[in-house]
């Protein structure tokens, strides 16, 4: 019939979920399941299952934790970003929101979300993200707006842990955690010579002297932060 208007519907969104804690992943996916225009197409617990799971599946959105069994979320979205030019990422995670947000942006996810927020709140961050839109915390985007109109200052008043680079901070919190250098580079998946210059870098940029003291403020900062 002429001028009829069709009456399909766009299907679901498709999202994936990487998070090394398989009951958080089902928590998420049984939320995700309950709203009609999103659905869950594969769960991942670390950066290659990631990889091969967004290659297969084809997703829309990703909703990845930084904290992996093995690999780091901000290496894998730089990997995702790469070779998946058109997915959207989606940051997870428990870790402050105020150091990893923008490192996740940079990286190449479209959002960053805390843990402790309702899990409405997660799927309202997948909507916003699937709409070509930022999700931040009202806070977060103050803090980076306020970063760019102070551009030519913009280290001014960082704290030296600010300051890491994401490979040293990825270091630096897998020390506060208590892992063993052996077992960070293989997390890492780093040589035992290759962690040993980032445990000495982490040194010299903090102003610490042995490796007990690094020991010591990282796993001080763990405990206050994540």
């Amino acid at each position: 019939m002429a001028g009829a208007r069709s009456t399909a519907t766009k299907p679901p969104a498709k999202v994936v979920i990487v998070d090394d804690h398989p009951a958080v992943r089902e928590a998420l996916a049984i939320r995700i399941a309950s709203e009609s225009d999103l659905e869950v197409c594969g769960e991942a617990a670390d950066y290659a299952e990631a990889v091969k799971l967004v290659a297969a599946t084809h997703p829309d959105v990703a909703v990845i934790d930084l904290g992996l069994k093995s690999g780091s979320g901000i290496d894998l979205i730089e990997r995702l970003k790469t070779s998946h030019e058109k997915l959207l990422m989606l940051v997870w995670s428990m870790y402050s929101e105020e150091l990893y947000a923008e490192r996740a942006l940079r990286a190449g996810a479209r959002g960053y979300i805390n843990k402790e927020q309702a899990t409405s709140q997660i799927i309202e961050a997948i909507r916003q993200v699937l709409q070509g839109r930022v999700f931040l915390s009202p806070a977060m985007t103050e803090k980076l707006l306020e970063r760019q109109v102070g551009a030519a200052g913009k280290d001014a008043g960082r704290s030296p842990i600010e300051s890491l680079s994401n490979r040293e901070l990825d270091v630096f919190r897998l020390i506060g955690q208590g892992v063993k250098t052996a077992d960070i580079a293989g997390r890492l998946h780093l040589s035992v010579k290759t962690v040993e210059t980032y445990r000495d870098r982490l040194r010299k940029k903090l102003g610490l002297t042995h490796g007990t003291e690094l020991a010591h403020r990282a796993t001080q900062w763990v405990l206050e932060n994540l």
